[in-house]
C-alpha cells in the first residue's frame, strides 16, 4: 500500500469511527480501517473501506491515523502496535473521550517513537456523525492541525483549533456535561407532559419551536416519543465511561456540578432496567417508571 496525502487510517469502526470512515470515503479519501470486531470490519468494507490485516499493516500504510476507541486499554494497545511497527513519523488523531491522563500517556509514548499526537474529540452523536454534523475540538501541534484541515472537512462540519494538547478534551468535557443534563431534562419534560395527559408528538412539536428547545431535545425526543431506543446513537453502557471522565475531571478541579451529579443515578438506572445497549434517550423510560406512568397501548386497526 503506497502512502499519499489522500490516504487515512481509521482504528475503531464502531458508531463514530465507522461514520468517520464512511464519510471520508464519500469525500474521495482512500480509507484503510481496522477493528477487532469482525462485524465492524464487514460493515466498513461494504462502504468502501479497505480493511487492514493488522494494526501494524495499517500503521505502515497510512501517514495519518484516526483513533476512535471504546476504552483506555484499546488506546494503549493501539499505541503499542504503532510504536512496534517502527514506521516513519505518523500523525495520530485521537478522537475518543478519555481522561487527560490516558491521552497524555499515549502522547508521550508516541512522541518517544517520533510520532505526533493530536487530541481531537468530537461534539455530536452517532446520528450526527453519520451526516457529518459534528464539530472537532482539535488540540496539539497547530501545524499538523492546519495540514489536516482537508481531512477534517471530510467527516465534520467544523473544526476548531483549541491550542495546547488536552484542550480538546477539556472542551469535550464541558460540552458533554451539558449533553448529560439536556438529555435528562428532555426526558423529564416529556414524562411530565405525558403524565399530564399531553400527546407526546405535540410536546415534541411545540417544544422544538419554543424557548425550551435544545439540539439534544431535537435529537433524542423523537426516540422518547416513539418509545424506541434502538439503534443507539450512544449506548448507555458506553456513556457511563464519559460520565465518569467528566465527573472525575470536575472533582479534580474542585468544581461543583450539582445538575450533572443529579443525572448520574438516572443514567445508572438504565443499566439495571434492560437499557444498557439502548440509546441514552432511554432515561425517559427510567423516569416513566419513577413517575408510575404507563403509556396506553394503541389499538390496532382492523
Amino acid at each position: 500500500m503506497a502512502r499519499g496525502k489522500n490516504i487515512v487510517g481509521v482504528v475503531g469502526l464502531g458508531i463514530m469511527g465507522g461514520s468517520f470512515a464512511r464519510n471520508l470515503v464519500k469525500a474521495g479519501w482512500r480509507v484503510i480501517g481496522y477493528d477487532i470486531k469482525a462485524s465492524a470490519r464487514r460493515q466498513a468494507a461494504r462502504v468502501g473501506v479497505e480493511i487492514a490485516a493488522s494494526m501494524a499493516d495499517l500503521a505502515k500504510a497510512t501517514p495519518t491515523v484516526i483513533t476512535s476507541l471504546p476504552s483506555p486499554s484499546a488506546l494503549e494497545a493501539t499505541v503499542a502496535a504503532i510504536v512496534a511497527a517502527r514506521v516513519p513519523r505518523r500523525i495520530v488523531v485521537e478522537a475518543s473521550t478519555f481522561t487527560l491522563d490516558d491521552k497524555l500517556v499515549a502522547e508521550r509514548a508516541l512522541s518517544k517513537a517520533g510520532h505526533i499526537t493530536l487530541d481531537c474529540p468530537v461534539s455530536g452523536t452517532g446520528s450526527q456523525a453519520a451526516v457529518k454534523d459534528i464539530v472537532i475540538y482539535a488540540s496539539g501541534d497547530s501545524r499538523s492541525i492546519r495540514t489536516l484541515k482537508p481531512m477534517f472537512a471530510g467527516f465534520s462540519r467544523a473544526m476548531h483549533d483549541l491550542g495546547e494538547f488536552g484542550n480538546g478534551s477539556r472542551m469535550k468535557y464541558v460540552a458533554n456535561l451539558l449533553v448529560a443534563i439536556h438529555n435528562v431534562a428532555s426526558a423529564e419534560a416529556m414524562v411530565l407532559g405525558m403524565k399530564a395527559g399531553l400527546d407526546p408528538k405535540r410536546i415534541l412539536e411545540l417544544v422544538t419551536i419554543g424557548a425550551g428547545n435544545s439540539r439534544v431535545f431535537e435529537l433524542r425526543a423523537p426516540m422518547m416519543v416513539k418509545n424506541r431506543y434502538s439503534p443507539a446513537t450512544m449506548k448507555n453502557k458506553v456513556w457511563q465511561k464519559d460520565m465518569a471522565v467528566i465527573g472525575g475531571y470536575a472533582a479534580s478541579l474542585g468544581c461543583p456540578t450539582p445538575l450533572f451529579s443529579a443525572t448520574i443515578p438516572v443514567y445508572a438506572a438504565t443499566l439495571s432496567t434492560g437499557h444498557a445497549t439502548h440509546d441514552t434517550a432511554a432515561v425517559c423510560a427510567v423516569l416513566e417508571t419513577m413517575a408510575g406512568f404507563k403509556r396506553r397501548r394503541r389499538k390496532r386497526r382492523r
